[in-house]
C-alpha cells in the first residue's frame, strides 16, 4: 500500500538512548525531549518541519517531464481552487498558523512550488500546507526572481531525465559592524505571540542525470530580498559543502558521484544556467 501522508521521522542516533547507566534509564522513562522532525509524504513532495523555526528544514522533490503532466485520468488542476491550510499532524504549540502570516508583509512562499504538482488537484493542494512554506519577501523575490528560478528548475527536465531538488531555508550570519571577525544571526520573527521565523536566505540543492545516466549537481543560494532580474543566476552559485555546513543536513551522499568531490560535473558547467 502507499505509505501514510504523514509519518513521524524515524529516530535519529541521538534519540536511541543506549539503556547503558542509570542515567539513561532515567531519561528513556521520563521521555526523550526531541528535537522532533516532522516528515511528511504527499502527492509530489516530501517535507520535513522544524518545530522551532515552523518553516520546513528542507522540501524534497523529484522532476521529470513526466511528472510534470496532468496524470491519466486526473481533471486539470487549477491553483484558484487550492488553498493555504495549516497542516493539522503538527501539534498546535509548534505548528505554523494562517493567522501568522496576516499582514506580516510576507508572502506564504513555496518551497515545492504549486506549478511542480500538476500531476492532480490533490497534489496540487498539498502544496499549500503551511509546513511547505516559509516567510518569503513578496514583490522581487516569491513573485519575480524566486518564481522565474522555480521555472528554471522545471526546465531542467527538457535536458535531462530526472531532476532531483531540495529546498529550504537557511539563517546566515553577517559581520557585526565595527567588530572584525564578529558576525551575528539576525531574523526577524512573525506572528502574535511571534511563532514563524523569517530566513535571511533560501538554498536549492540540484542533482540532475542524463538519459545514460550521469550526474551533475549544483547548489544555489539566493537572499530573501528583493532581486533585480537581471541578476545573473550564477552569481548565487555556491559549493554544496557550504549549504550543507550552514543548513546542518547532507545532500545526495548515497549518490557516489556527489559523495566524491570533483566525481560529478557541475551543474552549471552541463547546462546553461540562465533565467
Amino acid at each position: 500500500p502507499p505509505p501514510p501522508p504523514y509519518t513521524p521521522a524515524p529516530a535519529t542516533d541521538e534519540t536511541k538512548v543506549p539503556v547503558k547507566n542509570e542515567t539513561a534509564r532515567v531519561l528513556e522513562a521520563l521521555g526523550h525531549p526531541g528535537p522532533i522532525a516532522d516528515t511528511g509524504y504527499f502527492g509530489s513532495y516530501v517535507s520535513n518541519f522544524n518545530r522551532q523555526l515552523r518553516n520546513p528544514n528542507w522540501v524534497f522533490e523529484h522532476l521529470t517531464a513526466e511528472n510534470l503532466r496532468r496524470e491519466a485520468g486526473e481533471k486539470d488542476p487549477d491553483r484558484s481552487n487550492s488553498a493555504f491550510r495549516e497542516d493539522t499532524r503538527i501539534p498546535m504549540l509548534f505548528r505554523a498558523r494562517l493567522k501568522d502570516y496576516f499582514k506580516s508583509g510576507y508572502d506564504r512562499g513555496h518551497m515545492a512550488p504549486a506549478a511542480d504538482a500538476k500531476r492532480s488537484q490533490g497534489a496540487m493542494d498539498d502544496t499549500f500546507l503551511l509546513t511547505n512554506m516559509c516567510p518569503q519577501v513578496g514583490m522581487g523575490f516569491n513573485r519575480d526572481y524566486w518564481s522565474h528560478f522555480e521555472t528554471f528548475t522545471r526546465r531542467l527536465t527538457k535536458s535531462f531525465s530526472d531532476v532531483y531538488v531540495f529546498t529550504g531555508p537557511l539563517y546566515l550570519p553577517k559581520p557585526i559592524p565595527g567588530s572584525p571577525n564578529k558576525y551575528k544571526v539576525e531574523y526577524e520573527v512573525i506572528g502574535s505571540p511571534p511563532n514563524i521565523a523569517v530566513p535571511t536566505h533560501f538554498y536549492k540543492v540540484i542533482l540532475v542525470k542524463n538519459a545514460v545516466g550521469k550526474y551533475s549537481a549544483g547548489g544555489f543560494v539566493l537572499p530573501n530580498a528583493v532581486i533585480p532580474d537581471d541578476a545573473p543566476l550564477e552569481s548565487f552559485v555556491l559549493p554544496i559543502s557550504a549549504i550543507e555546513k550552514a543548513a546542518g543536513l547532507t545532500f545526495f551522499d548515497k549518490v557516489p558521484e556527489i559523495a566524491i568531490p570533483g566525481a560529478s560535473a557541475p551543474l552549471c558547467a552541463s547546462t546553461l544556467c540562465s533565467l
